[in-house]
């Protein structure tokens, strides 16, 4: 049985992940579109700036993150006496830790999904009168929508387990940005707290594994209802 403090950092990490996701759905499906469909001078760049995160320490973007939206920053200290704002150690400041680390899991099932949606499609619904934003909402979105629903899940996901950029830009407080990894790590230090680390620990695997199963779920239901299961995508692209 889970205590309230067990119970308060669970839903702080539902809260977060999903806050996370959603924010990072709409820039993350132009990123993969672009990285899957226009060749333009700094492409290189942004591949490599997306893909970042995943190679930094994550203490580096959490300081980062701290520099420009501290109440000392730059950013941070504009939304502070413009709007009253105040991102850094709050829960709000966690969900752009969250997105920030989760944002190139995410991008790249969407990148892989435009590269599998043959261009002549598109090709033929601009022949048809159709712009380029009705072609894209209407033929390269909906097919690559699998793509899409894997790189949500696994965003979701990613950001439950984020510890290094949330613990150095908002800090590990009860209530407010204690999700399960800090939750864990408080545990750990504190006398007697190894049967609740112990407890969120198994949490955390079941949780993992019910998001790689929900985001496998979903992409063959994608698929099927698509007709990927007659026919491979792959095979359309090379033809």
């Amino acid at each position: 049985m889970l205590s309230a403090a067990e119970w308060d950092a669970l839903g702080l990490s539902a809260r977060v992940a999903a806050c996370a996701t959603l924010a990072s759905l709409p820039l993350g499906i132009v990123v993969g579109w672009l990285l899957a469909r226009r060749e333009f001078r700094g492409k290189f760049l942004l591949e490599a700036l997306v893909q970042l995160p995943m190679v930094l320490p994550p203490v580096v973007p959490g300081y980062l993150l701290l520099w420009l939206f501290g109440t000392g920053g730059p950013v941070g200290a504009w939304l502070e006496s413009t709007f009253g704002i105040v991102l850094a150690f709050s829960w709000q400041g966690a969900v752009i830790a969250s997105a920030v680390m989760a944002f190139p899991l995410l991008v790249q099932p969407v990148r892989v999904a435009f590269r599998l949606v043959d261009v002549r499609l598109d090709h033929a619904a601009s022949t048809l009168g159709a712009s380029p934003w009705n072609a894209f909402r209407t033929v390269a979105l909906p097919l690559a929508l699998p793509g899409v629903l894997a790189g949500a899940v696994l965003c979701f996901s990613r950001s439950l387990g984020e510890f290094g950029a949330t613990m150095a830009f908002v800090g590990n407080i009860p209530g407010e940005t204690r999700t399960l990894p800090l939750a864990i790590y408080s545990f750990m230090h504190v006398p007697g707290g190894e049967a609740a680390a112990a407890r969120l620990v198994v949490l955390s695997l079941a949780l993992a594994v019910a998001a790689l199963a929900g985001s496998h779920w979903l992409s063959r239901r994608a698929e099927r209802r698509l007709g990927y299961h007659d026919h491979d995508p792959r095979a359309i692209r090379r033809a």
